[in-house]
Formats: structure tokens, C-alpha cells, sequence
């Protein structure tokens, strides 16, 4: 298969410098705010956006320097694959977050709920649709039973590596 290509459609902003400290997912940014800046040339597409009290954020985990198949969670001291968690050394560096959406101004998205760094390239925004989304019948595997930590966890940089493990590969 060909590569994939992907150019930043906007950047965005937040009180987030460095990843130790930040919130794991944005229900544990609660009230956190920060922007979203579109570039120019996709300023049109915002168009009705204002409607939609959520928005998704697809956006590349620009620190994201190591793939790491297996990882420790946030939420768990038991490893898991890297599909079966949230973390950024994906094969593929891609985050996703749901953020409510305050207002529009021009090229400006003012979110909140914010779990992402400052300067993280955004790839692409979607509404968020409950009746899309909603699905019966649930079961989330390794978190049962932890979803009660998420407000108290907040990145602790481990997904940040300075030298690769000698039982990890660079890709």
C-alpha cells in the first residue's frame, strides 16, 4: 500500500507546554480551555459548525517520537497492546478528543474539556453526534474497574522517552 500523507489543517492551542502534567483525556480536562486556530485557506469549512455544542479533534501526537507496541496506561500497571490503549506511540501518531465548543471567532475555535499540548497539529474536525456515537451494550476491557482514577491520573511523561528501551525498535 501507498503511504499516507496528511497536512495540518490548523493548530491548537492550550495551557499544556510539555506533556508531564497534562490530562490524560478530556474528561479529566474539565473546564480546561484553550483555542483552536484554522489556517486560511479552511476557514470556509467551519461554516454551521457554531451549531454543535461538541466537536472530535483528530491531530498528529507531534511528540510523539517512538512506536512502542506494548505500554503501561495511565490507568493500569499491567501492560497492553497499543490498540488496546490511548497512548501516543502509535504506529500511526494519531489523538482524537472530544471538547465542548464555546464559540467561533473567524478562524478561531474556543474549546473546553482540553487534554491536548500546546501546538498540536490538527488534522481534521468532525461533529460530535451522540445518536452517531451511541452504542448498546459496552464493555471496555482492562479499564473496568478504573474509570474512577481518570480525574486524579494527569500524564506523569512516561510516553516521552529521552533513549529507547533495549527491548523497543525504533521504526
Amino acid at each position: 500500500m501507498n503511504e499516507i500523507r496528511y497536512k495540518p489543517i490548523g493548530i491548537i492551542h492550550s495551557p499544556f507546554t510539555e506533556p508531564k502534567g497534562t490530562p490524560i483525556q478530556p474528561a479529566s480536562g474539565k473546564d480546561v480551555k484553550g483555542t483552536v486556530e484554522i489556517f486560511p485557506k479552511y476557514v470556509k469549512g467551519l461554516q454551521d459548525i457554531e451549531g454543535f455544542s461538541h466537536i472530535i479533534l483528530l491531530y498528529h501526537f507531534h511528540l510523539s517520537k517512538t512506536v512502542s507496541l506494548i505500554s503501561k496506561p495511565f490507568l493500569d500497571d499491567t501492560p497492553h497492546g497499543v490498540f488496546a490503549i490511548r497512548g501516543p506511540n502509535r504506529p500511526n501518531p494519531i489523538g482524537v478528543s472530544v471538547v465542548r465548543l464555546i464559540k467561533v471567532n473567524n478562524n478561531i475555535l474556543h474549546i473546553q474539556d482540553l487534554d491536548i499540548i500546546d501546538g498540536t497539529p490538527l488534522l481534521d474536525i468532525k461533529p460530535y453526534v451522540p445518536d452517531f456515537n451511541t452504542m448498546k451494550e459496552i464493555r471496555i476491557g482492562w479499564l473496568k474497574g478504573k474509570i474512577d482514577k481518570l480525574s486524579r491520573v494527569k500524564d506523569d511523561g512516561r510516553f516521552i522517552k529521552k533513549k529507547l528501551r533495549s527491548n523497543e525498535k525504533q521504526r
